[in-house]
């Protein structure tokens, strides 16, 4: 199964009764195995979890703390990126030059890179010399 497969296959089980928007999102972990997640909405809007950190958090859930890929896919006239937060998650666990494949369910894609994403990313070496 290809990322973006597994990426299509979860985006069905998005829980999106009141958006809904279903996203679905996979990342492959330094090993080669493959996480995935989907959107989950709650009533209280801002609490709601988005797709890609599903699937990061279920990566790091399995011992796994660098990805190497990613890929997002939604029913959309375009490839829909990360919203800000999940590029900062994105950028926590990947390189800069990290592949990044957003499509949509027609079959239109775009391939970036997590840096393309997040250009001037916030990052451990900001924190060095705080106390």
């Amino acid at each position: 199964m290809t990322l973006l497969e597994a990426a299509r296959a979860v985006r069905d089980r998005a829980y999106v009764p009141y958006s809904r928007f279903k996203v679905g999102a996979a990342v492959r972990g330094a090993s080669g195995a493959i996480y995935h997640g989907c959107n989950v909405e709650n009533v209280a809007y801002p609490e709601g979890t988005c797709a890609e950190a599903g699937a990061i958090a279920l990566m790091v859930a399995s011992g796994e703390t660098e990805l190497v890929e990613v890929a997002v896919i939604a029913d959309s006239p375009s490839p829909v990126p990360p919203c800000g937060g999940c590029r900062q998650k994105l950028a926590e666990f990947g390189r800069p030059d990290t592949p990044v494949l957003l499509a949509t369910t027609s079959g239109q894609e775009l391939r970036t890179t997590i840096s393309a994403l997040l250009p001037g990313r916030f990052d451990a070496s900001h924190m060095s010399g705080s106390e």
